[in-house]
């Protein structure tokens, strides 16, 4: 073989092999930071393709705050509460200061750590608010700008025919 096309192979090489191990190393460090998203049904029951987090995996909880279910410990900020959806409740430990809109009956995200098959230690809480939300000073401004319409019954009469 010359060695021009020797030096050129192995120079290609080098460079499939580099590339390779490069991709490969992304890959895993993405999989070391994926979180997976589950229902509390699903947490309890497995994914319908049958797969189930295991003990000490980091996974995203979302669901609905069981009414009744928040117990605060009164000498730190330790708050356990149970999240529910159609199905079994599951219990959320979490230590630190929860979100404002946090509270019995609203959805919320919670981020953190399967302790055991019904229990997550949540080291991030987030709550969902609904669609129709809107900032109070917005809602009283449009308040004082888009004033509804007043119709007299001969106007809403001509706009029928």
């Amino acid at each position: 073989m010359n060695p021009r096309r020797k030096k050129r192979l192995t120079l290609i090489v080098a460079l499939v092999v580099g590339l390779g191990a490069t991709v490969g190393l992304m890959l895993y460090a993405l999989n070391q930071n994926m979180d997976l998203f589950y229902t509390p049904t699903e947490l309890v029951q497995g994914k319908p393709d049958g797969t189930k987090p295991s003990v000490g995996q980091r996974l995203r909880i979302g669901g609905m705050v069981v009414d009744g279910s928040v117990s605060r410990d009164p000498n730190s900020l330790k708050v356990s509460f149970q999240v529910a959806d159609v199905g079994p409740a599951v219990t959320i430990v979490y230590d630190g200061i929860l979100p404002d809109l946090f509270r019995e009956g609203q959805g919320i995200v919670a981020q953190g750590v399967l302790v055991d098959a019904t229990t997550i230690e949540a080291h991030e809480v987030l709550a969902k608010h609904d669609e129709e939300y809107m900032p109070p000073e917005i809602a009283e401004a449009m308040k004082k700008t888009h004033e509804p319409l007043q119709y007299t019954e001969a106007q809403m009469q001509g706009s029928v025919q």
